[in-house]
C-alpha cells in the first residue's frame, strides 16, 4: 500500500485544477500553468478543496505509479502557488555569470565562454558580490524543468574532490580527498 499516494492534496486559495477526459491534470495559478498527463488506472477525484487518487487494482506497475503521480501533482500545485528555487554556487578563481535575459554567460575556466539558452519557464538572477563566490538563483513553477537545468550547469564543471573548485549547490557538503603526501625517510 503506497502511503504517500494515499495522502490528499490540498488545493491553496487562487490554484485551480482541472481533470480533462483522456485523466490529463491541468493546473493554474499566479505564477503559472502545468499539465500532467496520468495514467487511466489511476482514478483521481476532485472535490471539497482537496486531490485524491486511487488506483483501480493492486498491479505491481499501478501501484509503483500511485505514489509518483501524486507526487507530481503535489508538485504542480506547490510550483504554481509558491514556486521553487535553486541556488548554485560557482567556487573557482576566475569562474563568473553573468545573465543577460534567458541567456546565461559562464566562465568556467575553460578557454573559451559557454553561452546556455534557458527555457522562458525559468527566471534566472545572479549575484556577483565582492570577497564571495558568484551565485546563480533559479526560479520556476516546474520543478522537474528546474531540476533538469540546474543539473546540466552543474555538469559543465561538477566540483572536484581536492580543493572543490566547480559549480556546487548552495548548502551542499562536499566529501573532500587528502592529496598526496610525500614519502618519508
Amino acid at each position: 500500500m503506497s502511503r504517500i499516494g494515499n495522502l490528499a492534496i490540498s488545493i491553496p486559495e487562487g490554484v485551480e485544477v482541472k481533470l480533462t477526459g483522456n485523466n490529463v491534470v491541468k493546473v493554474k495559478g499566479k505564477l503559472g500553468a502545468l499539465e500532467q498527463a496520468v495514467d487511466l488506472a489511476i482514478v483521481i477525484d476532485i472535490s471539497d478543496g482537496k486531490i485524491k487518487l486511487k488506483r483501480a487494482n493492486d498491479n505491481k506497475d499501478i501501484k509503483s505509479k500511485h505514489g509518483l503521480y501524486r507526487s507530481l501533482i503535489n508538485n504542480m500545485v506547490i510550483g504554481v502557488s509558491k514556486g521553487f528555487t535553486t541556488v548554485q554556487e560557482l567556487v573557482g578563481v576566475g569562474y563568473k555569470a553573468e545573465a543577460k535575459g534567458q541567456m546565461l554567460e559562464l566562465s568556467l575556466g575553460y578557454s573559451h565562454h559557454i553561452m546556455m539558452e534557458l527555457p522562458r519557464e525559468i527566471n534566472i538572477e545572479t549575484v556577483v558580490a565582492r570577497g564571495k563566490n558568484p551565485v546563480i538563483k533559479m526560479q520556476s513553477a516546474d520543478k522537474q524543468l528546474l531540476g533538469q537545468v540546474a543539473a546540466k550547469i552543474r555538469s559543465l564543471r561538477k566540483p572536484e574532490p581536492y580543493k572543490g573548485k566547480g559549480i556546487k549547490f548552495q548548502g551542499e557538503v562536499l566529501r573532500k580527498k587528502a592529496g598526496k603526501t610525500a614519502e618519508k625517510k
